[in-house]
This record gives structure tokens, sequence and C-alpha cells, in this order.
């Protein structure tokens, strides 16, 4: 993590991302080599404890990606944009883009290590998000690993209260070796960001 002050310069970044840090725009020279996709409402302890993780098994920086368009919700406006990066000051590089799905941040972030919680990687190997289309779900898999990207899964209890460490259970051979999990021992943090906004 950093605590670089904030600047602000003109975006020269990829196509439809822009880089904040310390929660300001700013201009960047190369892309992240690994990246925590979330929509950070609000940024909390689990988010910081999964990126610390990464970046250890990693050995690299993990910067945070912010997307305006989400699958599963309306688009964030410009306030909210700002209020959610603002988050971000004194904690680390985020990325501002408009790729809702991993096939777009692939493109974006070529290379690049996506580092996801259980939940969420759920959803990336879930054809459901696909449009119920298993053979369209490989083919964004596909699409990362001919990007010569990876998926870091940190673990999560499950509904039983068993903590559950990513298995890559049901994917194809050929897909298994994009995953990378963490142990338990690696990260753990029995945190939500619905149960902080739901008071819990």
């Amino acid at each position: 993590m950093t605590n670089d002050p904030p600047m602000t310069k003109e975006d020269t970044g990829p196509p439809s991302s822009s880089f904040v840090i310390g929660g300001s725009l700013v201009g960047h020279s190369s892309l992240p080599k690994a990246l925590l996709p979330g929509s950070f409402n609000p940024l909390h302890r689990g988010h910081l404890a999964l990126a610390a993780a990464a970046g250890r098994h990693l050995g690299l920086p993990v910067a945070f990606e912010l997307s305006r368009a989400n699958v599963d919700k309306p688009p964030l406006d410009d306030g909210e944009v700002a209020r959610r990066v603002a988050q971000f000051r004194g904690v680390g590089p985020v990325w501002v883009t408009a790729a809702p799905t991993f096939a777009e941040k692939a493109r974006l972030f070529p290379g690049t290590a996506f580092v996801l919680g259980y939940d969420t990687a759920e959803r990336l190997i879930d054809p459901r998000y696909c449009g119920g289309d298993p053979a369209a779900r490989d083919a964004v898999l596909a699409e990362l690993l001919a990007g010569g990207c990876r998926v870091v899964v940190g673990g999560r209890v499950g509904p039983a209260g068993a903590f559950r460490v990513w298995d890559g259970a049901g994917l194809a051979d050929e897909f298994r070796g994009l995953f990378v999990p963490l142990s338990e021992a690696d990260f753990r943090a029995d945190v939500s960001s619905t149960a902080i906004r739901n008071g819990v």
C-alpha cells in the first residue's frame, strides 16, 4: 500500500480507464501487474487484507479497479465514483474503468493477475453471467488465459460455517491453471460490504 500524496494530471490510460492514486486522477507509465476489482461500497479491511495477502503470494504490489458499469447494478454516476475513489486516499492506486466483465478487464489489462474473493470467482465461472451458456463462459476463461492473466482467489466461510478454499471444482482441466487459490493461512477476513451496509 502507498501513502503517496494526491496528484492530478491528464489521463493517459488505456481505453475506457482512468488511473487514480491517493484519491485523485494521475498520469501513469505502465499497467498494473496485479489488480483487485470491486465495487468498494464501502472499501473495508477485507479488501485490504486480500490485496496484501495476494501481494505477498505473488511478490507484486496490488492495485484496485472500480468499474463505473456493473453487470448486476445500475452504472455509477460521477459523484458516486468520486465518493468511492476518495476512500483510497492514503491507501493505494485505483483504476476507474468502464469494464464490467472480466473479458473486458482482460483486454484492458493483459498479463494482469486479478485478485478476487471466493464469491466473485464463483460468479466468474457461473454460466448464468454469460447468458446461461457454458461455452460462452469458457470463451471468457480462454480469453483470460490467452491474455496471460491469472485469477488469485481468497477463500471465505461457507453457509455451513466451514472455510472454503478455491478448488476449481467443475472446471475443465485447461482452465484450472488459470486460478491461484490462497489458503486460509494466507488470507481470512470474515467481513462483507453487504453486512457493513446493513449494520451487521
